[in-house]
């Protein structure tokens, strides 16, 4: 497992890898869980938290950055064996109780295509999982203060309505699916419903001061590749 840690000690783990990295913050006996992964790496996932000595008792939450099924499959299952609170934005909080997964379109002419293509072919219906209750709403900014942790959940849309990410420290974000880290020195996702606000949400996370950024999929991001890819979008998209 790949681990950082930040100036006040807080442990970062990347704790399931491949189809969704899943990050476990660790301070002090208390744990965090950010994305639960699809149900393919449960195993895998259950055993590394075991190993790393994470209870009920021990595990503070799960924050779901957004409620595709690659991010939410285990969420059932982390809830079931580990009694965690679960943390989703409250745009989404109705697409996890029912287990359904918000539109997406591609940011690109093909990638555009497939996932109209699919659309009308209603695929979305077929990567349903399981519903799962949430224990928090969080809107624009949830503190973690009370959990244990120095950091907060931010709201940081485009992707998906409700995507969040962490701020770990004003030192390290974990930020779903805010970028990819798929391409050399890029990261523009292949999927967004908003784009414009996509890079938008790249400025809020660029304010928070966080030198690393940990996305869902692929590797770490630093802040000099954040800072000229929304210059480079800001204009793009003519943003204010």
């Amino acid at each position: 497992m790949q681990t950082w840690t930040t100036k006040n000690n807080h442990t970062i783990y990347r704790i399931l890898s491949g189809r969704c990295n899943c990050y476990l913050v660790a301070k002090s006996g208390k744990f965090m869980l950010v994305d639960a992964g699809p149900q393919l790496g449960w195993p895998l996932l259950r055993r590394r938290l075991d190993a790393l000595n994470v209870t009920a008792a021990s595990l503070a939450g799960l924050v779901l950055t957004h409620s595709h099924f690659d991010h939410t499959e285990n969420a059932a299952h982390v809830k079931e064996t580990y009694s965690a609170k679960i943390f989703i934005h409250s745009s989404e909080a109705n697409f996890l109780l029912h287990g359904d997964n918000p539109v997406v379109h591609g940011t690109n002419p093909v990638v555009g295509l497939i996932t109209t293509v699919l659309a009308k072919k209603n695929v979305i219906q077929l990567l349903k999982y399981k519903p799962v209750a949430f224990d928090v709403q969080v809107d624009d900014q949830y503190d973690l203060n009370d959990a244990g942790f120095l950091g907060y959940i931010i709201h940081t849309p485009g992707h998906s309505p409700g995507s969040m990410s962490v701020i770990i420290d004003n030192e390290i974000a974990l930020v779903g699916d805010a970028m990819f880290g798929i391409f050399n020195n890029k990261t523009f996702p292949p999927f967004a419903l908003d784009a414009p606000q996509l890079v938008s949400s790249w400025r809020i996370l660029l304010d928070t001061g966080c030198s690393l950024y940990l996305p869902a999929h692929g590797s770490a991001r630093s802040r000099e590749i954040l800072q000229n890819e929304y210059d480079k979008y800001h204009r793009k998209f003519n943003l204010k």
